[in-house]
């Protein structure tokens, strides 16, 4: 009686009388939004993706195409074209969660299968959770630029730790202040976490500027900057932005699968549309414009070229030639900006990291995980899984973490046909939350075998050049030119196959006319079904058993459309 008290304790909130496998498929989390909480409007989504393009790997990225030998201008058309090309894909795959009211791993269940959903969803949670850690790392990094120019000696701090850890005593200081600051941020719901990015988009802009403007100065002027000429010419230039512009594309691709879950907080179903496929071309543009002119300064002001804006920020904190210390201006524009830039790491987190891996570990343990604990879960795996360890080899690590958007990108292809071409708008929410054999998303036992064959088929036309480019062997180089594709490649074969399996085995409720509506009459069924659980239930008072059922037809107040 003890346990199972102990695990009464532990389980979410959820009504009386359900079987273990409703318990497995549903809790508040996972269910429709309800219309209380659909809070985020147009400006919200802008606010979003203009605080989420305002962080340190948005710099990095377009910085590395310099390096390889592009020109400032030829970088910042790979970044037009990149994003332009993968805001439209966004919208797509966000469309069913604006509509329906439902997250990530609820829509992956259309396509995927009710059980068979539940692999794509631990893999976009696991990244999620690593990212989390390797944001974090980043994250420590500007609270030591930050703490540094307030107090210099901070830089000196004694090492106390053995060389095994992988990480001196004052650079887990400031991992650890970041990740420790970070964990506020995790508490608050969706529709409320808004405001953060609200902050953030006000905020880090001005920084970005202010940075921009300073650097200008520190080179005196544009001209020695923008006059660094091009190092490439015919088919290399070529391929080299490709491979450039594919790099913007993969830094999106985690949030081009999971766009469901900010959507399904959409005011209107249009508030997820013109927002997102404006803001993110713009918004990351021009970023990465200030990026390149920043980050380009640093040749003229320092004689080498440092890539990494914080970097650059600390090498503002070093004595000069002299030996003079920086004036107290310059501490206090490097504390303004690298503060900024704590800002806007936590927003990315938070965004990209600590609400996906929280809709996903609560589709994987509804019983037991919200998206608040969820959250919590990835902040914790975050840390303890030392991710200054994996940022040992960065170049390594990133082209890994790149490469894995060949498996998101067939996701993404299987998710977007289902929706657009399938189904054609056409859901039955309530076959989301049961494994009945007449439900829509019960295919074969849980799993729908033709999604898989296409999610398969879109990895395996990359898997060659994938492994090329993980383990630097010698590959064909028509399978490196398909793997430098792969976003495109993996999509587009798994969305092809996806598309011919159906024609020839349809779904039930496959390829009608067009029209966004759910068929389920979502609201009445389980209502009904609450009523009778809840009536049948033998826990607690007959006052009690009245205050959970009231409390369930709240919950299940969803928008019919």
């Amino acid at each position: 009686m003890a346990v199972k008290r102990f695990i009464h304790k532990l389980e979410v909130d959820h009504p009386p009388g359900l079987t273990n496998t409703e318990l497995f498929l549903t809790n508040d989390d996972l269910r429709p939004v309800p219309p209380e909480n659909r809070t985020w409007k147009h400006w919200n989504f802008i606010a979003f993706w203009v605080a989420d393009c305002f962080n340190i790997n948005t710099w990095m990225i377009v910085s590395s195409m310099v390096t390889s030998g592009l020109s400032w201008w030829q970088a910042w058309i790979c970044v037009w074209v990149g994003y332009g090309v993968v805001a439209p894909f966004i919208v797509l795959n966000a469309r069913p969660g604006a509509m329906h009211h439902i997250t990530f791993p609820v829509v992956a269940r259309t396509s995927f299968g009710i059980w068979g959903s539940l692999w794509c969803t631990f893999n976009r949670g696991a990244m999620a959770c690593i990212w989390y850690g390797v944001q974090a790392s980043i994250g420590g990094n500007c609270v030591l630029v930050m703490l540094r120019s307030m107090w210099p000696s901070v830089h000196d701090i004694p090492n106390g730790l053995p060389e095994s850890a992988g990480i001196s005593t004052r650079d887990f200081m400031c991992f650890f202040l970041f990740w420790f600051i970070s964990l506020p941020a995790i508490w608050f719901p969706i529709h409320k976490i808004r405001h953060l990015f609200t902050a953030k988009a006000i905020c880090v802009p001005i920084a970005g500027m202010a940075f921009f403007i300073w650097s200008i100065v520190k080179a005196k002027g544009v001209g020695p900057i923008i006059s660094q000429p091009g190092k490439l010419e015919g088919s290399d230039l070529g391929w080299t932005m490709v491979v450039s512009l594919m790099s913007c594309i993969s830094n999106m691709a985690t949030l081009v699968v999971n766009a469901p879950d900010f959507a399904s907080r959409a005011t209107t179903p249009g508030a997820a549309v013109w927002p997102q496929l404006i803001a993110v071309p713009i918004g990351f543009s021009m970023v990465s414009f200030l990026g390149i002119i920043v980050s380009s300064s640093s040749k003229v002001i320092f004689g080498e070229e440092v890539w990494n804006p914080i970097a650059l920020l600390d090498k503002f904190l070093d004595n000069d030639a002299n030996g003079n210390g920086p004036n107290g201006a310059t501490r206090f524009g490097v504390w303004f900006i690298s503060a900024s830039f704590i800002l806007a790491q936590l927003g990315t987190n938070i965004s990209a990291n600590s609400v996906s891996a929280g809709c996903d570990l609560t589709a994987l343990f509804p019983r037991f995980i919200n998206i608040r604990r969820g959250g919590y879960v990835a902040a914790i795996v975050g840390l303890a899984m030392c991710p200054w360890n994996l940022l040992k080899d960065s170049n390594s690590f990133t082209s890994y973490l790149s490469a894995y958007s060949v498996f998101l990108s067939s996701i993404a292809g299987v998710m977007i046909t289902e929706y657009w071409v399938i189904r054609k708008g056409h859901y039955r929410v309530a076959d989301l939350y049961t494994t009945k054999r007449d439900g829509w998303y019960n295919y074969f036992f849980g799993i729908n075998l033709k999604a898989y064959a296409a999610y398969i088929s879109g990895i395996v036309i990359n898997v060659v050049g994938f492994a090329g480019a993980t383990t630097h062997q010698d590959v064909p180089l028509a399978a490196t030119r398909i793997y430098q594709m792969a976003f495109f490649t993996g999509f587009g074969v798994s969305a092809l196959i996806y598309y011919v399996l159906n024609k020839i085995w349809p779904s039930p409720g496959a390829f009608q006319e067009w029209a966004e509506v759910d068929e389920s009459e979502f609201t009445e069924r389980m209502e009904e079904e609450r009523d009778k659980k809840a009536r049948e239930s033998t826990d607690g008072s007959d006052e009690e058993k009245e205050k959970s059922a009231d409390d369930d037809h709240a919950d299940v107040k969803v928008k019919q459309v």
